[in-house]
């Protein structure tokens, strides 16, 4: 008996032993970095280019990956009764099964379309009398998450070609190849995924991101561009401009704002992301010399001061990742409301204590001055990293409500407002 007492003694001895050694060549391995300030990593990024630049305090840190069939319908009923809203708002959810949900555009006859993320599909949700059906209408397009709809045609951007859809609604079985209209677009597919804006004189604002977290990008990207789809004329709108996919044409001013992701790899708390606003052609904003207004890159500044660069109107918040933006010009909502900003907050990964996922609220005047945020919409984290959901886009319906998009639990919810 006392053998055997021993011989487990000794076998658990063991055990900690090899899990001691396992936990510190785990400590002992080494921080992930690449040299992304050449041609040869712009053009072949590493699969977890965005790891190249891991620290010691956030080491190991990496992006969580969603449920790949999305959630059920008995969890988005539960997660409905957990999301927080203002007095007289209610939640509910328009469509599941909307895989990787992304940028949403309506049709002129109510069609829903939404862009999707790695799985290349773009989705039409048709409302047959409060039955809503959704359907996969295009396949295989390389990161398809901006869409736009205009004078009866569904635009589609793709990591580098803007394709267009003539008469969509009445071929949602058929939309065919489409028509390659915009294709000056490099080819990286790392921060390359964009959402689309439409001015007033059915122009398309465009952002271009660099395919690495920092270093000094191709002089192809870093920028925003206004595009003709029609003719395919473009110009640079801006400069300075890391990772943006979200923006939206002021009815105040017509000028443009943009969400703008920061970069990572810094700390949990710093540096902040951003709501911009461009107020004229050509305005530098920072990147990658300067981040959030005021803080210097410990790297790339190299010799410049965060006054030469456009300071953003609002920051929003360390690693929330701002997606979609709308400013509200429905009637629903209460009239304090009126051209506000709602912003999706997709939520951290670079951070051990995650924030975000969820709506968040900014009242700015049309000149970008007396800023002031809130969280609107909040519930889809729970704990510090649990994320029942992430919402990416905001879309106004045609009674005055709105429409969130969730990739992370696959569908699209409904926000109303009843006194």
């Amino acid at each position: 008996m006392k053998s055997a007492f021993n011989r487990s003694i000794l076998a658990l001895a063991a055990i900690l032993v090899v899990a001691g050694a396992s936990q510190a060549s785990a400590q002992q391995k080494p921080l992930k970095k690449y040299e992304s300030g050449t041609k040869d990593f712009w053009t072949n990024p590493p699969p977890d280019w965005f790891l190249g630049d891991e620290t010691e305090a956030q080491k190991g840190q990496a992006p969580p990956s969603g449920p790949p069939t999305g959630a059920s319908e008995a969890e988005l009923a539960a997660m409905m009764k957990k999301i927080k809203l203002p007095d007289g708002f209610s939640i509910e959810v328009y469509a599941s099964n909307v895989l990787e949900a992304r940028q949403m555009a309506w049709g002129d006859k109510g069609t829903l379309f939404v862009g999707s993320f790695s799985l290349g599909n773009v989705y039409a949700i048709k409302d047959n009398g409060g039955k809503r059906e959704v359907k996969t209408v295009l396949k295989g397009l390389n990161m398809p998450t901006g869409l736009a709809f205009l004078d009866g045609s569904l635009y589609v951007v793709a990591i580098n070609k803007l394709i267009k859809y003539e008469n969509a609604e009445a071929n949602l079985d058929k939309l065919g190849e489409g028509k390659v209209v915009y294709d000056d677009m490099p080819t990286y597919v790392a921060h390359g995924w964009k959402y689309i804006a439409v001015d007033k004189d059915g122009w398309f604002y465009l952002p271009f991101g660099p395919p690495f977290n920092i270093g000094i990008p191709p002089t192809s990207l870093s920028q925003i561009r206004r595009v003709d789809p029609k003719t395919g004329n473009a110009e640079i709108w801006a400069l300075g401009v890391r990772n943006s996919v979200g923006g939206d044409v002021d009815p105040r001013s017509g000028r443009y704002w943009f969400t703008e992701n920061a970069r990572d790899w810094i700390s949990d708390d710093m540096p902040s992301d951003k709501l911009n606003m461009i107020s004229k052609i050509g305005e530098h904003f920072g990147y990658p010399y300067c981040h959030q207004g005021d803080m210097p890159d410990p790297k790339f500044a190299m010799g410049h001061k965060c006054s030469e660069f456009t300071p953003p109107v609002v920051n929003l918040g360390a690693h929330v990742a701002p997606l979609g933006m709308k400013f509200y010009t429905g009637d629903q909502f209460p009239a304090e409301y009126k051209n506000n900003i709602l912003i999706a907050e997709h939520g951290s990964w670079n951070r051990y204590k995650y924030q975000g996922a969820r709506i968040k609220r900014v009242i700015v005047d049309a000149d970008g001055k007396n800023p002031k945020s809130e969280i609107f919409a909040s519930g889809w984290l729970e704990g510090d990293t649990g994320y029942l959901g992430r919402p990416n886009d905001v879309i106004l319906a045609k009674d005055g409500s709105i429409l969130v998009s969730d990739d992370w639990a696959g569908a699209v919810y409904r926000i109303s407002y009843k006194k």
